[in-house]
């Protein structure tokens, strides 16, 4: 809350110097000179001028007007800024290597300027011509840094490692940057995972979350009560203000009601709880998937004996229920053109390539013959019973066998029909799949699954009017796609293949789903 205060005197702050700065005034004229707009520029995209105006903040075409005014931007040799701020870790190593590699497929070449631990700059200049293009300036640090520079307005970009917080995206919205949950606000880059790590020579291979919970609460204090030797734990966790801590606090800590203990050692960087809990036997961390380094990750396990590992396929189809994405957000203006010709690069074939060789898990499908899906049909029998008939345990392997699983898969918040973040980038990439025509000619059906709370008829019902929202969801955003080429299906077979233990609100939440199945 601190820096959400911080942010929000910033914001107030630029805004008035903004205003009474005379030498960034500017008169827009019309070509006839028929009409002026007197206002303070506050950017220039390359096509548009943004404008504080009497009439409040305007976006005009730079195309049919002339500037006039020491503030005017030089239209001859224009150079794009764009500015992000946010996770140290995405900040690091993949935001620059994406850059680097749309920079190589459009004629740029890229320079790095370091200005301090934290800041840095990459100049994207024209091979054709050598004229510097393009400035991307990063502030690597953490989430919350990331929200307080876009709301002071210091920020185009956020790099954020979890999603928005109600209180910053009421301040987005009240500084006129729209709804930053919204489509176009906000965007999946990639997958990531809090993993529960161990050194290798730790004799302990599972633990539950509800366990897990509880040691990082400081509730269970002794190897002892996970199996191990008798001797204290040593915990190690994410500083505070980065974006994967608070996803810790999300998806380990809150829904067993517990607080996070004080004890734990604290680390600025996820690898550096890799390092730390690699060399000591004793020491058990929750880090970042792409930087387990040479822990061993351990399995989430649960009463009722499934069991859950963290590996790219089950990060993709959030199968593991510790799934943490990674997210830009940006407010409602206009970027320069290279920065959004920048981000639609990021969603395609190359940049997932880019996001898979720097170690995190990228969002592309894929298609899981039904041969390779381990277990999951084996806990089907297993959980099989009064409710779930062994008719519609044949007629879900019947319908399912002749298809493949797409790694795409949705799932909704706690409490709540509203899709998840995740779920709610999936609906975007599967209706450009279906735009582009990527699934002409086949089939999809999207099979909606529930937890094993309540009647199993209910269930199902339910489960199936998940899987048509979904369906409703892609249709409605495949705006350009032509749907008859598509045969689109709906069915639900309810609490009949769970995830995960039901006896946990995790377990629950894993087993509540509406999986695409195509053939």
């Amino acid at each position: 809350m601190i820096i959400l205060k911080r942010a929000a005197v910033l914001a107030a702050l630029f805004l008035f110097s903004a205003v009474c700065a005379g030498a960034q005034d500017v008169t827009l004229k019309s070509r006839d000179g028929k009409v002026e707009l007197n206002g303070t520029l506050l950017g220039f995209d390359g096509e548009f001028y943004r404008v504080s105006t009497d009439y409040g903040e305007l976006s005009v075409d730079g195309s049919g007007v002339t500037c006039i005014g020491p503030g005017c931007p030089n239209l001859t040799d224009y150079v794009a800024e764009v500015e992000l701020s946010g996770s140290a870790t995405m900040g690091a190593v993949l935001m620059p290597a994406l850059i680097d590699a749309y920079a190589q497929r459009n004629g740029y070449t890229v320079t790095r300027e370091d200005e301090d631990a934290t800041r840095f700059v990459l100049s994207l200049t024209r091979k054709d011509t050598g004229k510097l293009a393009a400035r991307f300036g990063f502030r690597a640090s953490n989430t919350n840094e990331g929200f307080a520079d876009l709301l002071a307005d210091e920020a185009d970009i956020v790099m954020s490692l979890r999603e928005i917080r109600p209180e910053e995206r009421k301040l987005a919205r009240e500084a006129g940057m729209g709804d930053l949950t919204g489509a176009n606000r906000s965007r999946v880059l990639a997958l990531d995972a809090v993993v529960p790590v161990v050194a290798p020579g730790n004799p302990v291979r599972s633990i539950s979350p509800l366990t897990l919970a509880q040691v990082f609460s400081g509730e269970v204090t002794n190897w002892k009560e996970l199996g191990g030797p008798d001797a204290p734990i040593e915990l190690h966790l994410p500083d505070a203000a980065s974006g994967l801590a608070q996803a810790i606090e999300d998806q380990v800590i809150a829904p067993e009601k517990l607080t996070l203990s004080e004890s734990a050692i604290r680390h600025a960087l996820p690898d550096q709880i890799a390092d730390a809990v690699g060399q000591d036997a004793l020491a058990l961390g929750l880090t970042s998937y792409a930087e387990r380094r040479n822990t061993r990750v351990l399995t989430l396990g649960g009463t009722c004996g499934f069991s859950l590992d963290a590996a790219r396929r089950t990060i993709k189809t959030e199968d593991y229920p510790l799934t943490a994405p990674m997210f830009l957000y940006f407010p409602a203006r206009r970027l320069p053109r290279v920065a959004r010709e920048f981000l639609a690069f990021t969603r395609g074939p190359a940049a997932q390539n880019v996001i898979r060789r720097s170690g995190f898990v990228d969002q592309a499908p894929e298609e899981i013959a039904i041969e390779q899906q381990g277990n999951r049909f084996a806990n089907a029998i297993t959980v099989a019973g009064v409710e779930t008939t062994l008719e519609e345990l044949q007629r879900m392997i019947s319908t399912l066998s002749p298809m493949a699983r797409l790694t795409t898969t949705f799932r909704f918040e706690t409490g709540s029909i509203r899709l998840d973040a995740q779920s709610r980038s999936n609906v975007q990439q599967l209706a450009r799949a279906l735009e582009q025509g990527r699934y002409d000619a086949r089939q999809l059906s999207f099979v909606g699954f529930s937890d094993g709370q309540g009647a199993a008829k209910g269930n199902r019902d339910i489960a199936l009017r998940r899987a048509e929202a979904v369906l409703r969801a892609i249709s409605a955003a495949a705006v350009t796609a032509n749907l008859d080429r598509v045969d689109l299906r709906v069915d639900a077979f309810g609490e009949a293949m769970p995830m995960a233990c039901d006896d946990t609100s995790w377990g629950r939440q894993a087993n509540r789903r509406v999986e695409v199945w195509v053939r």
